[in-house]
């Protein structure tokens, strides 16, 4: 049985094997990104700078992961981005 995606921009078919490496490339994003928001909140000897460096890093994974999504990323993560900076340095 075939599903549509929810992610696609016109209304294509996907396959099982299709949604499976979806899911699996939304997986391996939450992981790397949380895994950018542990570090940047935990690590003490961290600079503003690295941390920012850090975060545009983790924006061209995931844009290379899932091309043409920019939008996505800016509603999803972009705020929890700005969040945490404003919370581990202080800033305004």
């Amino acid at each position: 049985m075939e599903e549509l995606s929810p992610t696609a921009e016109a209304a294509v078919p996907m396959t099982a094997a299709e949604r499976a490496a979806e899911q699996k490339l939304i997986r391996r994003l939450q992981m790397m990104m949380n895994l950018v928001m542990q570090t940047i909140a935990q690590d003490p000897s961290l600079t503003i700078d690295e941390a920012a460096q850090m975060i545009a890093d983790s924006r061209k994974a995931a844009l290379a992961m899932f091309p043409g999504k920019e939008l996505a990323y800016d509603l999803i993560w972009r705020p929890r981005f700005q969040r945490l900076m404003r919370e581990r340095f202080r800033i305004m």
